[in-house]
């Protein structure tokens, strides 16, 4: 009888090693197909990008000079990712409102944030543009009002000493001054202040660091009985709409690309009247201190 069992268990261990095999059963370390083998494809790395026509041409031409892609040429066109010629890192790209990257970063590998928004987001960059890149944020007015006193009086308050001070003593490289020969005063000779006494100057502006900017100049202002009223928007849209409308008398939030592809997609009139500073545009991440994980 026990002869009898030990043939029987014999018998039914040798199927039971059969029908292990059939299944590809492993034993020992060997890893399972698609569980961390080598030659398995990697999850693709997914960064997000400002979606307005100039800096997501900004953002492409930052990755390119890294070598992570190639861009076609499109002459005086702004780039897009339908621009891309060679994408050898399988990158995918979430093209995404400037303003919400520093929100939706949480999600993504990687994001390519203009400063302002991450300087708000308490964020801090491991690569940025270089020096030789420079997209001047403006003071701008619709056509027309270049001369007023009200603006020639906002121009000589933002061109002063104090504000080129502020800039380079606050942001310490992370915004850029472009104030090539800014005022002691603030105060434009030209202008009648006596005139201006009483009056009010408005302003669109993003919070930071526009509005913080603007903050210098209105003091400078209100020395001379002006006031500036600064209303602060977080879209790209809007500020330029009120100045078109002439809701208000100007705005500071934009770069000269970005407002000469306004002018000609909104048929719009409005005109730079002053160059302030410009933001460096950076890589952000949560997950990676560089791009080294995209190249593996």
């Amino acid at each position: 009888m026990k002869k009898f069992l030990a043939i029987v268990l014999a018998a039914i261990l040798a199927v039971a090693a059969l029908a292990l095999a059939a299944c590809g059963g492993n034993k020992g370390g060997d890893t399972p197909a698609g569980s961390g083998d080598a030659s398995a494809p990697a999850k693709p790395i997914t960064i997000g990008i400002p979606n307005d026509p100039t800096n997501e041409a900004r953002a492409l031409e930052l990755l390119q000079a890294q070598g992570l892609l190639k861009l076609k040429d499109t002459g005086d066109v702004e780039a897009t990712v339908m621009d891309i010629t060679e994408n050898p890192y399988n990158i995918q790209f979430s093209e995404i409102e400037a303003a919400q990257l520093p929100n939706v970063l949480p999600d993504l590998d990687y994001a390519i944030i203009n400063s302002n928004y991450a300087i708000g987001a308490q964020l801090t960059p491991f690569l940025t543009e270089g020096t030789d890149v420079s997209y001047p944020n403006i003071i701008a007015v619709k056509e027309g009002n270049e001369e007023s006193d009200k603006i020639k009086a906002l121009v000589a308050a933002v061109n002063s000493a104090a504000v080129a001070a502020y800039i380079n003593d606050t942001y310490k490289g992370a915004i850029v001054c472009d104030l090539t020969a800014p005022v002691a005063d603030g105060l434009d000779p030209s202008v009648d202040y006596d005139a201006l006494n009483g009056e009010t100057i408005t302003i669109a502006a993003s919070p930071t660091p526009h509005a913080d900017i603007l903050a210098i100049a209105k003091g400078i202002l209100a020395e001379q009985g002006i006031t500036l009223d600064i209303q602060e928007y977080n879209d790209y849209v809007v500020p330029n709409t009120v100045v078109d409308t002439g809701e208000v008398d100007a705005n500071y939030f934009q770069h000269i690309p970005y407002l000469n592809d306004f002018n000609k997609e909104n048929g719009t009139h409005i005109v730079s009247v002053l160059e302030v500073h410009h933001e460096p545009m950076g890589i952000y991440s949560n997950k990676y201190d560089s791009l080294d994980p995209i190249k593996k």
